[in-house]
């Protein structure tokens, strides 16, 4: 079952609206405007528990997050090629 949908009306510079109707595909531009702002919606929520542990443990040393960089891209190639890489 979907969640129940209503129209709104959006005002957006011409060329990105172009752009995104250009790049909706079948699914259409709502669709598409959709995804984007719940992408959008999701890095607000990430920010907000960033700050809040931040404010909690201090600061992400940036050793810290390149590791964990590094561990997303091993994953993904997992996805893409099927293999395990060692850590």
């Amino acid at each position: 079952m979907s969640e129940p949908t209503r129209k709104y009306s959006i005002t957006m510079p011409r060329d990105i609206a172009e752009a995104a109707r250009a790049r909706s595909g079948p699914s259409g531009l709502s669709a598409y405007v959709a995804a984007a702002v719940a992408r959008q919606i999701e890095r607000d929520n990430l920010n907000e528990l960033i700050s809040v542990a931040e404010a909690e443990h201090g600061p992400i040393a940036e050793e810290e997050i390149q590791a964990k960089r590094d561990e997303l891209h091993r994953a993904r190639a997992e996805q893409h090629t099927g293999e395990s890489y060692a850590a």
